[in-house]
């Protein structure tokens, strides 16, 4: 039976991957942000050990070290987005984009490694189209994910020699709560079925977990069947 640690199953393309893993016995390891999510992927995910981890808190995150021996898989899910152009940046909002998007992965990356080496698992950074290309009003967002691929490709070459996988996947426009703040802050209009399901994402990322031992998949992009624009 396989483990996988999770973050951001509690909504999106997080909560599809965690209930297909779910639903096929794997074991799950999850990491919410407040003691109330938690309670809740408590109760649709029974069995699950959840964890409460602040992801926007880089302390916390430091110390982060409730990691099993051995992790078939780190998928790395979770993000915030907040739309402005760089005239108009709040550096909260810019500190967050950067802590949650891509500090906290990076630090837990860092204490899942042995786990990981032990298992020869496979490390998933999600990331977005706006990790590919920045429109404007996407500079923090897309600096964070400009920086998460940075950080998988890094990984990907200290890690080969022991074993550990790495892959980014870049998923474009997603049918996420995520996604309909997006167009409440561009001031359009939202239509989830316009874009990709979380569970063609998930499905996506479970080919990745399961690929033979054989081959590794660096890169993958989703993109729904619309015209694509690096927005």
């Amino acid at each position: 039976m396989a483990t996988h640690l999770v973050t951001g199953a509690g909504s999106g393309i997080g909560r599809a991957v965690a209930r297909a893993l779910h639903a096929r016995g794997d074991d799950l390891v999850l990491l919410a942000r407040t003691r109330a999510r938690a309670d809740e992927l408590e109760t649709v995910f029974p069995g699950a050990d959840v964890r409460v981890l602040d992801l926007a808190e880089p302390d916390a995150v430091d110390g982060f070290d409730a990691v099993p021996r051995r992790l078939d898989s780190m998928l790395h899910i979770a993000g915030v987005v907040e739309l402005a152009p760089v005239a108009e940046l709040d550096a909260h909002q810019l500190r967050e984009q950067l802590e949650v998007n891509l500090v906290a992965p990076a630090l837990v990356t860092r204490a899942c490694l042995p786990a990981l080496r032990a298992a020869g698992g496979t490390a998933v950074f999600v990331n977005s189209a706006a990790g590919l290309a920045a429109g404007a009003s996407w500079s923090a967002y897309a600096a964070s994910k400009f920086g998460l691929r940075a950080l998988a490709d890094a990984l990907r070459a200290e890690e080969m020699g022991n074993g550990v996988r790495v892959t980014t996947v870049f998923p474009s426009r997603t049918a996420t709560p995520m996604q309909e703040k997006v167009h409440q802050q561009e001031g359009g209009t939202y239509d989830s079925a316009l874009w990709i399901s979380p569970e063609t994402v998930a499905a996506t990322i479970l080919h990745v977990l399961d690929l033979p031992r054989d081959a590794t998949i660096p890169e993958v992009t989703v993109r729904p069947l619309v015209p694509w624009t690096p927005r």
